[in-house]
């Protein structure tokens, strides 16, 4: 479905941020593109047409995190303070993280 050997960057779909105005710039972009069935992959296939590369960010764990089930730390506050999202957390989990932040 795809005619190039690479997708182009794109941002995970676990979360991203970004303006308002690159959001409309967004939507006209994607009106000039097939439909692509991968989600993040189209979002990077319209920030190309844009030309505009997406930025990681440390606090984005879109593969979730690596944590010992048994470790103190798990709720500590600091533990989550420097993630924005967090991938993969049950919901209860999720809750708590927010609790404790």
């Amino acid at each position: 479905l795809y005619n190039k050997n690479i997708y182009p960057p794109y941002a995970g779909g676990g979360g991203f941020i970004m303006d308002g105005a690159l959001a409309k710039r967004l939507h006209k972009a994607s009106e000039t593109l097939e439909l692509y069935p991968i989600d993040d992959v189209f979002l990077g296939m319209c920030l190309e047409v844009l030309r505009v590369s997406p930025v990681g960010h440390a606090g984005f764990k879109t593969f979730g995190i690596v944590k010992n089930k048994n470790s103190k730390m798990n709720k500590e506050p600091c533990f989550y303070r420097s993630m924005l999202v967090v991938h993969k957390l049950l919901p209860p989990e999720l809750l708590h993280m927010w609790d404790l932040v």
